[in-house]
């Protein structure tokens, strides 16, 4: 008989060592595109500076970018694999606790990016999201791994489907949008800074291009995390018999919920732009890692539900 619980794990190692390959290639894209471009001989004389600087524009490294994409798709294969074994052991849901919850909101975090590659070429954020993904997995692996047992009765329920899917996606949106954001500052350094047409640069979109993109995930997480509150309340009324009862996890969670209510709030009506907006994003997401880690730890009540 198939011992799932052990196929989860390996399929687990085996997704994060191909993922350490594909950030291995979309780091060496990155550094190519920021090493510079040597003139080079043309018919006993050297480029013209309008030649050099056509090819300047154009990105490299499209051949690493590939490679680190199709890598990304075999390890999120074998994350995949991961997820469906551990509910197959489990014969429920796969995101009871902390480590099934980390493992799959990133397998959530790597679908999502790759889906999103079908509507905007986000390859240049490829290093961000295997390396997160990668140190996420890693962590909840080594120290929030418990073996398979039974749920206690509040998590008996379709809520559990349901609230917690929904969570680990809005998760996966908050990610994609601080990686967004991150860069964005960097971005926007170097052109305050006057090296906007630095080589690396001028492969990546300017600083309010990304904002935008930015916005529009953070747009889809907070929708995504307002259903998580309602669905949180509707969940806590059938199985305590009240809608909000100030428990440290809902209280963070409502926090969560304001930061990027605030976000949308001030960048829609206010006019905030730049790095204000990128920094709340940032802290929103920060909030959301807290919520997971410590608040998990550090906090008991009706929520603790780690299996630590």
């Amino acid at each position: 008989m198939t011992d799932f619980a052990s196929l989860s794990l390996f399929a687990v190692y085996s997704a994060m060592a191909v993922y350490t390959v594909a950030f291995l290639f979309f780091t060496w894209d990155l550094a190519k595109r920021s090493a510079p471009a040597p003139a080079r001989d043309l018919a006993g004389g050297t480029e013209s500076s309008a030649e050099v600087a056509a090819q300047e524009t154009k990105p490299t490294g499209t051949g690493h970018q590939r490679i680190g994409v199709s890598l990304m798709a075999l390890g999120f294969a074998f994350h995949l694999l991961a997820v469906i074994a551990r509910g197959v052991a489990a014969s429920r849901v796969p995101w009871a606790n902390m480590f099934e919850f980390g493992l799959t909101a990133t397998a959530l975090i790597v679908a999502v990016f790759l889906g999103a590659l079908l509507w905007r070429d986000l390859r240049y954020l490829g290093a961000f999201v295997t390396g997160f993904v990668l140190l996420a997995l890693g962590i909840v692996t080594v120290n929030f791994y418990v073996d398979v047992v039974p749920l206690p009765p509040a998590l008996q329920s379709v809520w559990l489907v349901i609230h917690v899917f929904v969570a680990s996606l809005a998760t996966a949106f908050f990610a994609l949008a601080a990686g967004l954001a991150i860069l964005q500052l960097v971005r926007q350094r170097f052109e305050i800074r006057g090296m906007a047409k630095a080589r690396l640069m001028k492969t990546l979109p300017s600083s309010s291009v990304l904002e935008s993109l930015s916005y529009r995930l953070n747009v889809v997480g907070f929708t995504l995390w307002t259903f998580t509150l309602i669905a949180g309340a509707t969940w806590a009324e059938r199985a305590w018999g009240r809608y909000w009862g100030w428990d440290t996890k809902e209280v963070w969670t409502f926090i969560i919920w304001v930061l990027f209510a605030g976000y949308v709030h001030a960048r829609a009506t206010r006019g905030w732009r730049g790095s204000r907006s990128a920094w709340l994003g940032i802290i929103g997401f920060g909030a959301v890692l807290f919520n997971y880690s410590v608040v998990n730890i550090a906090f008991t009540g009706l929520h603790s539900y780690s299996g630590l």
